[in-house]
Protein backbone atom coordinates (compact mmCIF):
# COMPACT_ATOMS: atom_id res chain seq x y z
CA UNK A 1 0.00 0.00 0.00
CA UNK A 2 1.23 3.19 -1.04
CA UNK A 3 1.98 5.83 1.90
CA UNK A 4 2.00 8.65 0.40
CA UNK A 5 -0.90 11.27 0.50
CA UNK A 6 -0.94 14.37 -1.93
CA UNK A 7 -2.10 18.30 -1.63
CA UNK A 8 -2.79 21.52 -3.61
CA UNK A 9 -0.91 24.10 -2.82
CA UNK A 10 -3.39 26.52 -3.14
CA UNK A 11 -5.89 29.88 -2.72
CA UNK A 12 -9.05 30.81 -3.34
CA UNK A 13 -10.33 34.14 -5.59
CA UNK A 14 -14.13 35.00 -5.24
CA UNK A 15 -15.44 36.75 -7.85
CA UNK A 16 -18.42 37.03 -5.91
CA UNK A 17 -19.83 35.66 -2.67
CA UNK A 18 -23.89 36.60 -4.25
CA UNK A 19 -25.47 33.32 -5.02
CA UNK A 20 -29.54 32.78 -5.88
CA UNK A 21 -29.30 29.54 -4.58
CA UNK A 22 -30.60 29.75 -1.03
CA UNK A 23 -28.87 25.78 0.66
CA UNK A 24 -29.59 26.13 4.44
CA UNK A 25 -26.20 24.79 5.18
CA UNK A 26 -24.30 27.28 3.36
CA UNK A 27 -21.99 29.25 5.12
CA UNK A 28 -20.67 30.97 1.84
CA UNK A 29 -23.32 33.06 0.14
CA UNK A 30 -24.67 36.11 0.58
CA UNK A 31 -27.74 37.66 -1.27
CA UNK A 32 -28.09 39.13 -4.88
CA UNK A 33 -27.39 42.47 -4.98
CA UNK A 34 -25.39 42.31 -1.30
CA UNK A 35 -21.93 41.86 -2.55
CA UNK A 36 -19.39 44.07 -5.05
CA UNK A 37 -17.51 41.65 -7.33
CA UNK A 38 -13.87 41.55 -7.19
CA UNK A 39 -12.16 43.35 -9.53
CA UNK A 40 -9.15 42.68 -11.83
CA UNK A 41 -6.89 45.55 -9.84
CA UNK A 42 -7.56 43.67 -6.39
CA UNK A 43 -7.14 40.22 -7.75
CA UNK A 44 -3.82 41.30 -9.47
CA UNK A 45 -2.59 42.89 -5.97
CA UNK A 46 -3.64 39.38 -4.26
CA UNK A 47 -1.89 37.15 -6.88
CA UNK A 48 1.42 39.54 -7.48
CA UNK A 49 1.94 39.08 -3.27
CA UNK A 50 1.36 34.97 -3.99
CA UNK A 51 4.32 34.87 -5.99
CA UNK A 52 7.24 33.15 -5.00
CA UNK A 53 5.36 31.71 -2.09
CA UNK A 54 5.03 27.62 -3.21
CA UNK A 55 0.99 28.02 -4.44
CA UNK A 56 0.29 26.71 -7.76
CA UNK A 57 -3.49 26.22 -7.75
CA UNK A 58 -5.76 29.39 -7.78
CA UNK A 59 -9.48 28.10 -7.16
CA UNK A 60 -11.96 30.56 -9.05
CA UNK A 61 -14.59 29.98 -6.54
CA UNK A 62 -17.33 31.73 -7.11
CA UNK A 63 -21.57 32.24 -5.94
CA UNK A 64 -24.08 31.71 -8.75
CA UNK A 65 -25.34 34.20 -10.81
CA UNK A 66 -28.69 32.97 -12.01
CA UNK A 67 -28.69 31.53 -15.72
CA UNK A 68 -31.14 34.52 -16.75
CA UNK A 69 -29.95 37.42 -14.89
CA UNK A 70 -28.48 40.38 -17.33
CA UNK A 71 -25.48 39.97 -15.41
CA UNK A 72 -24.72 36.82 -16.20
CA UNK A 73 -22.62 37.62 -19.15
CA UNK A 74 -20.21 39.83 -17.85
CA UNK A 75 -20.15 37.21 -14.56
CA UNK A 76 -19.00 34.61 -16.78
CA UNK A 77 -16.45 37.38 -18.40
CA UNK A 78 -14.88 38.41 -14.98
CA UNK A 79 -14.23 34.60 -14.16
CA UNK A 80 -12.61 34.23 -17.76
CA UNK A 81 -10.68 37.31 -16.67
CA UNK A 82 -9.65 36.76 -13.75
CA UNK A 83 -8.72 32.88 -14.89
CA UNK A 84 -6.77 34.80 -17.34
CA UNK A 85 -4.68 37.19 -15.43
CA UNK A 86 -3.99 34.47 -12.72
CA UNK A 87 -1.87 32.63 -15.96
CA UNK A 88 -0.43 35.48 -16.71
CA UNK A 89 1.05 35.78 -13.63
CA UNK A 90 2.15 32.44 -13.41
CA UNK A 91 -0.39 30.37 -11.54
CA UNK A 92 -2.55 27.47 -12.45
CA UNK A 93 -6.51 28.17 -12.61
CA UNK A 94 -9.04 25.25 -11.50
CA UNK A 95 -12.58 27.37 -11.44
CA UNK A 96 -16.12 26.09 -9.79
CA UNK A 97 -18.87 28.17 -10.16
CA UNK A 98 -21.61 26.25 -9.64
CA UNK A 99 -24.15 25.27 -12.88
CA UNK A 100 -22.95 25.89 -16.40
CA UNK A 101 -24.20 25.66 -19.86
CA UNK A 102 -22.12 23.84 -22.50
CA UNK A 103 -20.54 26.94 -24.11
CA UNK A 104 -19.76 28.52 -20.67
CA UNK A 105 -17.91 25.54 -19.88
CA UNK A 106 -16.23 25.09 -23.40
CA UNK A 107 -15.12 28.94 -22.55
CA UNK A 108 -13.77 28.37 -19.35
CA UNK A 109 -11.95 25.57 -20.60
CA UNK A 110 -9.99 27.99 -22.47
CA UNK A 111 -8.71 29.23 -19.56
CA UNK A 112 -8.36 26.29 -16.80
CA UNK A 113 -6.51 23.37 -16.74
CA UNK A 114 -9.14 21.65 -14.43
CA UNK A 115 -12.52 22.49 -13.41
CA UNK A 116 -15.36 20.88 -10.73
CA UNK A 117 -18.54 20.56 -9.42
CA UNK A 118 -19.88 19.42 -6.18
CA UNK A 119 -22.59 16.53 -7.08
CA UNK A 120 -23.42 16.58 -3.64
CA UNK A 121 -26.42 13.57 -3.93
CA UNK A 122 -28.39 12.73 -6.27
CA UNK A 123 -31.63 11.74 -4.62
CA UNK A 124 -34.61 14.23 -5.29
CA UNK A 125 -35.83 13.99 -1.79
CA UNK A 126 -33.54 17.08 -0.23
CA UNK A 127 -35.25 19.23 -3.77
CA UNK A 128 -38.05 19.15 -0.65
CA UNK A 129 -35.35 20.31 2.19
CA UNK A 130 -31.85 21.37 1.95
CA UNK A 131 -31.95 22.37 -1.08
CA UNK A 132 -35.73 23.80 -1.06
CA UNK A 133 -34.71 26.93 -2.84
CA UNK A 134 -31.81 26.01 -4.63
CA UNK A 135 -32.55 25.50 -8.23
CA UNK A 136 -28.95 24.87 -9.35
CA UNK A 137 -29.16 21.95 -7.00
CA UNK A 138 -31.65 19.73 -9.11
CA UNK A 139 -29.74 16.63 -9.61
CA UNK A 140 -30.36 16.26 -13.43
CA UNK A 141 -28.31 19.51 -13.95
CA UNK A 142 -25.43 18.77 -11.70
CA UNK A 143 -24.96 15.24 -13.75
CA UNK A 144 -25.49 16.94 -16.90
CA UNK A 145 -21.82 18.95 -15.92
CA UNK A 146 -19.99 15.82 -15.19
CA UNK A 147 -21.48 14.61 -19.18
CA UNK A 148 -20.50 17.39 -20.40
CA UNK A 149 -17.06 17.83 -18.88
CA UNK A 150 -16.35 14.38 -20.19
CA UNK A 151 -17.55 15.00 -23.65
CA UNK A 152 -15.19 19.01 -23.42
CA UNK A 153 -12.41 16.82 -21.95
CA UNK A 154 -12.42 18.95 -18.80
CA UNK A 155 -10.14 17.02 -15.90
CA UNK A 156 -13.06 17.38 -13.65
CA UNK A 157 -13.46 17.21 -9.84
CA UNK A 158 -16.66 16.25 -8.05
CA UNK A 159 -17.59 14.91 -4.58
CA UNK A 160 -20.45 14.06 -2.57
CA UNK A 161 -21.62 16.19 0.38
CA UNK A 162 -22.33 14.54 3.75
CA UNK A 163 -24.88 15.63 6.30
CA UNK A 164 -27.31 17.02 4.74
CA UNK A 165 -30.29 14.69 5.06
CA UNK A 166 -28.88 11.59 2.86
CA UNK A 167 -29.03 7.98 3.46
CA UNK A 168 -26.10 5.90 2.69
CA UNK A 169 -28.26 4.39 0.13
CA UNK A 170 -28.08 7.60 -1.67
CA UNK A 171 -24.17 8.02 -1.22
CA UNK A 172 -23.65 4.69 -3.01
CA UNK A 173 -26.02 5.71 -5.48
CA UNK A 174 -24.28 8.91 -6.41
CA UNK A 175 -20.61 7.65 -6.00
CA UNK A 176 -21.92 4.55 -8.46
CA UNK A 177 -23.27 7.62 -10.79
CA UNK A 178 -19.81 8.96 -10.52
CA UNK A 179 -18.51 6.08 -11.44
CA UNK A 180 -20.82 5.41 -14.47
CA UNK A 181 -20.07 8.75 -16.40
CA UNK A 182 -16.29 8.26 -15.74
CA UNK A 183 -16.53 4.88 -17.25
CA UNK A 184 -17.71 6.60 -20.61
CA UNK A 185 -15.34 9.35 -19.99
CA UNK A 186 -11.97 9.12 -17.98
CA UNK A 187 -12.44 12.39 -17.03
CA UNK A 188 -12.70 12.41 -12.72
CA UNK A 189 -9.81 12.66 -10.92
CA UNK A 190 -10.89 13.06 -7.62
CA UNK A 191 -14.14 12.49 -5.74
CA UNK A 192 -13.93 15.09 -2.53
CA UNK A 193 -16.05 12.86 0.18
CA UNK A 194 -16.78 16.10 2.44
CA UNK A 195 -18.54 16.15 5.98
CA UNK A 196 -21.28 18.70 6.27
CA UNK A 197 -19.63 21.03 9.37
CA UNK A 198 -21.78 23.64 11.03
CA UNK A 199 -20.77 27.26 10.73
CA UNK A 200 -22.08 30.73 12.22
CA UNK A 201 -23.93 31.59 8.57
CA UNK A 202 -26.42 28.29 7.83
CA UNK A 203 -29.92 27.79 8.65
CA UNK A 204 -30.17 24.14 8.35
CA UNK A 205 -30.69 22.64 12.30
CA UNK A 206 -30.29 18.70 11.36
CA UNK A 207 -27.94 16.57 13.58
CA UNK A 208 -23.62 17.20 12.43
CA UNK A 209 -22.11 14.20 10.35
CA UNK A 210 -20.94 11.78 12.57
CA UNK A 211 -17.41 11.28 11.47
CA UNK A 212 -17.40 8.22 13.32
CA UNK A 213 -18.78 6.87 10.05
CA UNK A 214 -16.35 8.52 7.01
CA UNK A 215 -13.70 5.83 7.20
CA UNK A 216 -16.50 3.19 6.49
CA UNK A 217 -17.91 5.69 3.91
CA UNK A 218 -14.71 5.72 2.04
CA UNK A 219 -13.73 2.33 2.23
CA UNK A 220 -16.99 1.68 0.43
CA UNK A 221 -15.97 4.54 -2.28
CA UNK A 222 -12.88 2.55 -3.14
CA UNK A 223 -15.45 -0.41 -3.82
CA UNK A 224 -17.03 1.30 -6.03
CA UNK A 225 -15.11 4.01 -7.65
CA UNK A 226 -12.66 3.31 -10.31
CA UNK A 227 -8.78 2.99 -8.92
CA UNK A 228 -8.05 5.61 -11.06
CA UNK A 229 -10.10 8.15 -9.36
CA UNK A 230 -8.56 9.95 -6.31
CA UNK A 231 -10.27 10.04 -3.52
CA UNK A 232 -9.74 12.80 -1.37
CA UNK A 233 -10.82 14.66 2.60
CA UNK A 234 -10.73 17.88 3.87
CA UNK A 235 -8.14 17.60 7.17
CA UNK A 236 -9.75 20.54 8.14
CA UNK A 237 -12.80 19.25 8.79
CA UNK A 238 -11.83 16.53 10.16
CA UNK A 239 -10.22 17.33 13.91
CA UNK A 240 -9.76 14.17 15.17
CA UNK A 241 -6.46 12.83 14.47
CA UNK A 242 -7.16 8.76 14.68
CA UNK A 243 -10.30 9.22 12.40
CA UNK A 244 -7.66 11.12 10.11
CA UNK A 245 -5.60 8.25 10.33
CA UNK A 246 -8.78 5.60 9.69
CA UNK A 247 -9.53 8.28 6.32
CA UNK A 248 -6.16 7.26 5.08
CA UNK A 249 -6.10 3.44 6.04
CA UNK A 250 -9.74 3.40 4.41
CA UNK A 251 -8.38 4.61 1.02
CA UNK A 252 -8.12 8.54 0.90
CA UNK A 253 -4.71 9.91 -0.89
CA UNK A 254 -5.62 13.52 -1.71
CA UNK A 255 -6.07 16.62 0.97
CA UNK A 256 -7.64 18.96 -1.83
CA UNK A 257 -6.09 22.31 -1.41
CA UNK A 258 -4.43 23.64 1.93
CA UNK A 259 -4.94 27.53 1.86
CA UNK A 260 -5.28 30.52 4.48
CA UNK A 261 -9.16 30.24 4.38
CA UNK A 262 -11.61 27.10 3.45
CA UNK A 263 -14.13 29.85 1.88
CA UNK A 264 -16.52 27.43 2.23
CA UNK A 265 -16.07 26.42 5.73
CA UNK A 266 -15.05 29.15 6.62
CA UNK A 267 -15.19 28.62 10.62
CA UNK A 268 -12.56 25.52 10.22
CA UNK A 269 -9.15 26.99 9.32
CA UNK A 270 -6.38 24.69 8.09
CA UNK A 271 -3.33 23.55 9.80
CA UNK A 272 -0.38 25.17 7.69
CA UNK A 273 1.17 22.22 5.72
CA UNK A 274 4.26 22.14 7.87
CA UNK A 275 2.17 21.11 10.69
CA UNK A 276 0.44 18.59 8.84
CA UNK A 277 3.26 16.55 7.20
CA UNK A 278 4.67 16.32 11.11
CA UNK A 279 1.79 14.82 12.10
CA UNK A 280 1.38 12.31 9.63
CA UNK A 281 5.36 11.99 9.23
CA UNK A 282 4.82 10.60 12.87
CA UNK A 283 2.42 7.77 11.56
CA UNK A 284 4.42 6.64 8.24
CA UNK A 285 2.58 8.96 5.62
CA UNK A 286 4.23 11.08 2.93
CA UNK A 287 3.08 14.26 2.47
CA UNK A 288 3.83 15.66 -1.04
CA UNK A 289 2.47 18.87 -3.40
CA UNK A 290 0.56 18.16 -6.36
CA UNK A 291 -0.98 20.00 -9.05
CA UNK A 292 -4.73 20.61 -9.49
CA UNK A 293 -4.56 19.17 -13.02
CA UNK A 294 -3.18 14.76 -13.03
CA UNK A 295 -0.67 14.13 -15.68
CA UNK A 296 -2.42 11.89 -17.40
CA UNK A 297 -4.66 14.77 -18.32
CA UNK A 298 -1.60 17.15 -19.77
CA UNK A 299 -2.71 16.10 -23.06
CA UNK A 300 -6.39 16.99 -23.24
CA UNK A 301 -5.37 21.15 -22.83
CA UNK A 302 -4.43 23.84 -25.67
CA UNK A 303 -1.25 24.38 -26.99
CA UNK A 304 -1.33 27.50 -24.05
CA UNK A 305 -2.61 25.54 -21.63
CA UNK A 306 0.08 23.25 -21.44
CA UNK A 307 2.89 26.00 -22.19
CA UNK A 308 1.64 27.31 -18.93
CA UNK A 309 1.89 24.02 -17.79
CA UNK A 310 5.48 22.72 -18.23
CA UNK A 311 7.67 25.42 -15.90
CA UNK A 312 5.27 23.39 -13.08
CA UNK A 313 6.02 19.89 -14.40
CA UNK A 314 9.73 20.04 -14.13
Amino acid sequence: MSRQITYSPAYTIVPTYECFNRCTYCNFRVDPGVDSWLTLSQAQKILQQLQGQGICEILILSGEVYPHSPQRKAWLQRIYDLCQLALSLGFLPHTNAGILSFSEMETLKQVNVSMGLMLEQITPKLLQTVHHNSPSKIPELRLQQLVWAGQLKIPFTTGILLGIGETLTDCWETLEAIATLHQQWQHIQEVILQPHSRGNQQSFLAPPFKLSQLPEIIAKAREILPDSITLQIPPNLILDLDCLLDCLDAGARDLGGIMPKDEVNPDYPHLNPEKIIKILNDHQWQLLPRLPIYPQYDSWLASPLRQALEPWRK
